[in-house]
């Protein structure tokens, strides 16, 4: 299963790729932003799952939910909001967009493999 991790921060994208690497997921691409990441998309049809950032240029993590979930395609595909925007009212809003999980920067390793378990229905415990 491919995952794709956006961010437009090139730290973030490897913690999260190291990270997904060592729960043994291997297959991952990357974007930017929600631009590149619609495009990503467009060109991976089998990607399984997105970890996406909130805060970015261009199209920024909401917009990509709101235009993922607008895709019948895509509208079973998990989605994963990571971000430093952790008020109540920013989890409403990407839950309302159509996110299944949300994590808030900075996180564990053991976080990422918990929202990504929930959201894929595994639990290797």
């Amino acid at each position: 299963m491919k995952i794709l991790v956006v961010d437009d921060s090139s730290t973030m994208r490897r913690i999260i790729v190291n990270t997904l690497a060592r729960l043994g997921y291997k297959d991952v691409v990357q974007a930017a932003d929600g631009v590149e990441a619609w495009e990503v998309m467009q060109a991976n049809p089998d990607i399984g799952v997105v970890i996406t950032d909130w805060n970015m240029p261009n199209m920024n993590g909401l917009e990509l939910v709101k235009k993922i979930r607008a895709e019948e395609k895509y509208k079973d595909i998990p989605i994963i909001m990571v971000t430093t925007e952790g008020g109540k009212a920013e989890v409403i809003t990407a839950l309302k967009a159509g996110v299944n999980n949300y994590i808030v920067k900075p996180f564990t390793p053991q976080v990422l493999k918990e929202k990504l378990q929930a959201v894929l229905g595994t639990n290797d415990e």
